[in-house]
């Protein structure tokens, strides 16, 4: 009786487990068996390991073979566990030492001629596999560029099995294999986006800036061709740069997406998902493998929803609750799965069906209850989250004109120059939190200790909160907001001005 085991990861959602894979070699009638709650790709995984191994000049032995997936309970999806598999039984049958690939994670995809397959997700896996106390892999020459992303941890690239296994000491002919690859990411080389370009709309400019010092949610309302779009794509050209923590996370979204990378995602994503987008699109899902979505995607970024009250309202309420805590929880019947979802939601709406009410110069179409049905798609809850919510109007001809005879007044420079100082500031007064801006401070931590501000200065929101007008959720991000305005403004706390500006920033479209 021979066993030899070595580790790979299981992936659920953007966490990761260590599954020890075992192999059992037996004198007994022969056969290839595989337990430990394995899907149908992974159960296909035999004969992949048995053709890939014969093909590759290291053939199974012709006897009773028995893999375990450890923990038994774990769900285990995909194809990726094919060369652990495989290192595994030639280990049990001695082609390698055991103690050799004992503690060392092993991961990809077996093809049939014993070459290995890039994988999807390998980024998030060894992240898991580190947090572990892992320090050994090997993955596909295919996935370096992606698996050297990770520090601290000694990367083993190979082409194929019989590369593995002369890796971990085998006595096998060396011969060169022409290593399976993937695609070189696409990069779109787009024209930068300035707010320059934006013409007029003063306060639509100061409302973005403030969400992007603050962090904050953001809703614009208003008639066809007001600049909505324009600006909320303009928005991640003013905020900071990630650091390497929220790059990695950024990236290995991407890598659990199907779009490995070839270095950190440094920017702020911005994803901008079509209004006839499904619930499942948005936050992710699957019936086998659970993908991100687009909410999961945007992390750390922008999350635009252009037109959002034709997006279907259970689509919109979907994101009550990552709103609120900052992931994304994907439930089905045998597996649990967790996405990072700390994005800024932007959202865009016109105030009717016609796109028409409130226009200066053109008459509205709909009805009352036409506006009230169409708006109503937004629910209340949902826009009880959302911090700025402003009234975008139509450009006029001498707001061009202006425009044209003297130089624009805000660039992405100088917004992104106060941004940054106004992050600076906030990263001070929170340098003992784990939070770091202010739109993720608890309302309770601004109520409290040194931070509770004086009865005159919060007298119009505490107004607002007795008549109801205001909730209690609605008078916390009141607050956050008007931190955010004192710093930008370069004040210590915020005055009675701070307040009255986010009180009028919040219900600017009421």
């Amino acid at each position: 009786m021979m066993v030899a085991k070595t580790l790979s990861v299981a992936l659920l959602g953007a966490t990761g487990a260590l599954v020890e894979v075992e192999a059992h070699i037996a004198d007994a009638i022969p056969g290839f068996q595989l337990i430990g709650l394995p899907d149908t790709a992974l159960s296909d995984s035999k004969d992949r390991v048995r053709a890939a191994a014969a093909n590759d000049g290291c053939p199974l032995p012709s006897r009773k073979i028995v893999v375990n997936l450890s923990p038994a309970s774990l769900p285990k999806t995909g194809s990726t566990y094919d060369l652990a598999i495989a290192v595994a039984v030639l280990a049990a049958e001695g082609v390698v030492r055991p103690e050799v690939i004992d503690g060392v994670v092993h991961l990809g995809e077996l093809s049939l001629d014993g070459r290995l397959r890039p994988m999807t997700g390998v980024l998030p896996a060894i992240v898991a596999a580190r947090a572990a106390g892992c320090r050994r892999f090997v993955v596909p020459a295919g996935n370096e560029h992606e698996a050297r992303l990770v520090d601290d941890v000694e990367i083993e690239t190979v082409a194929s099995l019989r590369e593995a296994l002369i890796r971990h000491g085998a006595d096998l002919d060396a011969g060169e294999t022409e290593p399976l690859l993937s695609p070189s990411p696409v990069e779109e080389v787009a024209a930068p986006l300035d707010l320059a370009d934006v013409v007029g709309n003063a306060e639509a400019v100061e409302a973005l800036v403030t969400a992007a010092a603050g962090g904050h949610h953001l809703l614009m309302i208003g008639p066809p061709g007001a600049g909505k779009t324009m600006l909320a794509q303009r928005l991640p050209g003013i905020l900071p740069d990630l650091d390497h923590e929220q790059a990695l996370e950024v990236t290995s979204v991407l890598s659990l997406a199907g779009t490995p990378q070839h270095g950190l995602i440094r920017r702020p994503p911005l994803e901008s998902p079509h209004h006839s987008a499904s619930a499942a699109a948005l936050v992710g899902g699957g019936s086998r493998v659970i993908r991100p979505g687009a909410a999961a995607r945007a992390t750390h970024g922008i999350l635009f929803l252009d037109e959002a009250p034709e997006f279907a309202p259970a689509v919109l309420d979907s994101l009550r609750q990552p709103l609120e805590s900052g992931t994304l929880t994907v439930s089905r019947a045998t597996a649990v799965a967790h996405f990072p979802a700390r994005f800024q939601l932007v959202l865009a709406a016109n105030p009717c069906p016609c796109g028409s009410f409130g226009s200066r110069d053109l008459d509205c179409t709909c009805t009352s209850i036409m506006r009230r049905r169409y708006l109503g798609r937004l629910s209340g809850p949902l826009l009880d989250r959302v911090d700025l919510q402003l009234r975008v109007d139509r450009v006029t001809a001498a707001a061009i004109r202006t425009q044209a005879d003297a130089p624009p007044q805000v660039t992405s420079a100088v917004a992104r120059k106060r941004v940054l100082d106004a992050r600076a500031a906030a990263a001070v007064r929170l340098q003992s939190t784990p939070w770091r801006v202010n739109a993720h401070v608890p309302g309770a931590w601004f109520r409290s200790g040194q931070r509770r501000l004086s009865h005159e200065v919060t007298a119009p929101i505490d107004r607002a909160l007795e008549r109801g007008s205001l909730t209690m959720r609605g008078y916390d991000r009141v607050l956050r907001v008007a931190w955010t305005l004192a710093d930008l403004d370069g004040v210590e706390r915020p005055g009675l001005d701070h307040i009255g500006r986010a009180h009028m920033l919040r219900r600017a479209v009421a």
